[in-house]
């Protein structure tokens, strides 16, 4: 579904994000400083970034432990979503969500925190202005995942409705 309308590029890090489109990025691994420094320019200077970060993934992989290709049971992305005035927690209410989840966590603004951010569906999705670009936070990801239920071509609406938001120039 991801390809449908995109080409895929697959980055092992995010230290030169110029001269890329959007971008999707789901369940990282801890991002290194300079990372995050690279990705709020990037972001800053008009990027548009659709992430996934779910506090406490439930769905298994089928790569190995320390595989690279395995996601994160948990997601370290705290120093770039402070850094956007934002905080994810763990533990909120499943009930009543646009798309499948699987203990998904809560986005808050901080104390001071963003301006032009929208947090929506309980904390579940966060919509910020950031710059001149544009960030979609999901807090969960069992919206990628096998586990999110039989219903494939609600979880691609869900997916592609997501993409719309995150991605309208």
């Amino acid at each position: 579904m991801l390809e449908e309308g995109h080409r895929l590029v697959a980055l092992d890090t995010l230290l030169h994000p110029q001269g890329l489109g959007d971008l999707v990025i789901a369940q990282p691994r801890p991002l290194e400083p300079a990372e995050n420094v690279a990705l709020d320019g990037w972001v800053r200077g008009g990027g548009h970034l659709l992430l996934f970060a779910d506090p406490l993934l439930t769905s298994e992989s089928h790569f190995a432990l320390g595989d690279p290709r395995r996601p994160a049971d948990t997601v370290l992305v705290g120093p770039i979503l402070a850094h956007w005035g934002l905080a994810l927690g763990e533990g909120r209410e499943s009930a009543g969500t646009p798309f499948p989840v699987e203990a998904p966590g809560e986005l808050a603004p901080l104390p001071g925190g963003p301006r032009d951010c929208r947090i929506e569906q309980a904390g579940l999705i966060a919509a910020c202005h950031i710059g001149k670009g544009f960030v979609l936070i999901v807090a969960d990801a069992a919206l990628l995942g096998p586990s999110a239920g039989p219903d494939v071509a609600g979880r691609a609406r869900s997916l592609r409705e997501l993409m719309r938001r995150a991605f309208v120039h």
